[in-house]
């Protein structure tokens, strides 16, 4: 099972730290989603909207950040703000973690460094927009994310909108699978794309609750099966930007990137707001509505899985 003793580098509020204690359910959350995922001030807002649902769903948000070279794990509304608006925030991922530490930076983490930092602290469940994965074309620049490396190796169960519709999702599942890592559809037996709630793609497994989830959580760990499960959660129905919709504008903005000569770390901001301007706004609209009802399902999971544990 995953460590309940926080690392002593890790700076925790004391509501965050409170609930690890007694063994209380805590969602992680990342932060370059709020510094370089959305404009401000739907940023802040949406950090702050996803905090409120997960407390409204019985458990406590913590969002993870790097604040002056500390590891952060939850944020005050200060912290948020200075993440949704200041310029001097680096994007970090597992790799860039130490360097930023070190220097005594700012960072807002990606899904791979978030889920490192979440383990370290103790916390199972962390919710999130869209996982990385294999980048479009990535037979010619061996472009693919480290979120899916930190998942073959961290013990966090990754709540999300399925991959990013930006990337291969064939070629992602694939990898998933080779790093076995287990892929788990909420209430559907299609992958999700991010904006829209089918792929293509059937889902390797599917559950119909949380308590299932947790269930088979608490049965991978137990059976020393190291690392996480992505848990895909369609966005909602009234929400999605069908298939055959974004994919041409998609490729769209692939070019424009491909024209501007953007690349690395880089790729998936730009990706990310020239599809909102391609969509006239309709595309954050989208990823608002899928962060929340991920927070949704990341409090149940998170419930459900603290109430298997034994009682402290």
């Amino acid at each position: 099972m995953p460590s309940t003793t926080p690392h002593s580098d890790l700076v925790l509020t004391d509501e965050v730290a409170e609930a690890l204690h007694d063994g209380a359910p805590v969602v992680a959350l990342e932060s370059t989603i709020i510094s370089h995922g959305m404009p401000f001030p739907q940023n802040v807002e949406m950090a702050t909207e996803a905090e409120r649902i997960i407390r409204e769903g019985g458990a406590v948000p913590a969002t993870i950040a790097i604040l002056d070279g500390r590891p952060r794990v939850g944020l005050g509304h200060d912290d948020l703000h200075l993440l949704a608006t200041s310029a001097d925030v680096a994007k970090v991922s597992t790799r860039d973690l130490a360097f930023v530490v070190a220097k005594g930076l700012h960072g807002a983490t990606t899904v791979a460094s978030t889920m490192r930092l979440a383990a370290l602290a103790g916390i199972s469940v962390f919710v999130t927009g869209g996982l990385g994965g294999v980048h479009r074309g990535a037979e010619r620049t061996y472009d693919v994310s480290a979120d899916l490396t930190e998942l073959s190796l961290t013990n966090v169960t990754v709540v999300s909108a399925g991959v990013k519709s930006i990337l291969d999702i064939g070629l992602t599942l694939e990898a998933l699978e080779t790093l076995g890592v287990p892929v788990v559809a909420y209430q559907t037996n299609d992958f999700p794309a991010f904006f829209s709630r089918v792929s293509g793609h059937a889902a390797p497994m599917s559950l119909d609750t949380p308590a299932e989830v947790a269930a088979l959580m608490a049965a991978k760990w137990r059976l020393g099966l190291s690392g996480g499960v992505a848990v895909v959660n369609p966005i909602p129905v009234g929400d999605e930007i069908p298939a055959d919709e974004i994919g041409v504008i998609i490729d769209e903005a692939l070019a424009d990137m491909e024209a501007n000569g953007i690349h690395g770390k880089e790729a998936t901001p730009f990706l990310l707001g020239r599809i909102v301007e391609l969509t006239g706004g309709a595309s954050l609209t989208a990823n608002i509505a899928l962060v929340n009802n991920n927070a949704r399902l990341g409090a149940q999971v998170a419930c459900e899985f603290a109430a298997l544990q034994p009682k402290k």
